[in-house]
């Protein structure tokens, strides 16, 4: 871990902690990211700091080969509901919110792809708030996380990432990430950690 600063105008970016997706990762942790992403989300409000929630409605219209297999899987669910339509149709507006954990005041991003800066407001909001840096956690590290912290870098912000607030469904290319690819765009470090450098909170 080399966390060194934590600047007074840093934002909170939280990837996709949304209901659907956190059950998902269930069996990879997701439980614990969203528990750490949410004592971030607080500690980040009580000292009025911005904490931006991004949320995915859907993906890049590229051909890929995940894509395909997920393709071919709900073909065979709607065969086997017999009535013609997608079962997960009807869960989507509920299953796409943020959880509640997590829920609350800050900036709301909408995207369509893996990362949280193209073709959204993102970087508008950010620099309209003064920010010079992000704190990034959520899911997946390696999707997500990854392609939002590699623009984030390329816009100039300080990027750090909080690797205990959040997982992927694949541990090896998780850990690359954190220990091979994180420490070129930013850097890594705890909640605990994150927490310890932000400016106290104001007292009443």
């Amino acid at each position: 871990m080399t966390l060194s600063t934590i600047d007074p105008t840093v934002a909170l970016v939280v990837i996709d902690l949304q209901h659907l997706i956190v059950a998902r990762y269930d069996e990879h942790g997701s439980a614990a990211a969203v528990a750490k992403a949410a004592e971030l989300a607080d500690a980040f409000r009580e000292r009025g700091l911005p904490v931006a929630l991004v949320r995915a409605v859907g993906q890049a219209p590229g051909r890929t080969e995940q894509g395909a297999a997920r393709a071919a899987a709900a073909a065979a669910a709607t065969s086997a509901s017999g009535t013609g339509a997608d079962p997960a149709a009807a869960l989507l507006p509920e299953a796409m919110e943020i959880v509640p954990e997590l829920d609350g005041t800050g900036i709301r991003v909408t995207k369509r792809t893996w990362g949280a800066f193209h073709e959204t407001d993102l970087h508008e909001q950010l620099q309209r708030a003064g920010v010079t840096q992000i704190v990034l956690a959520g899911i997946a590290t390696t999707k997500g996380v990854e392609s939002t912290a590699r623009a984030a870098h390329e816009h100039g912000y300080h990027v750090t990432f909080a690797t205990d607030a959040m997982t992927d469904d694949d541990l090896a290319a998780h850990g690359h990430s954190i220990d091979v690819v994180f420490p070129g765009l930013g850097e890594t470090g705890t909640t605990a950690e994150v927490i310890a450098l932000l400016p106290a909170a104001p007292t009443e």
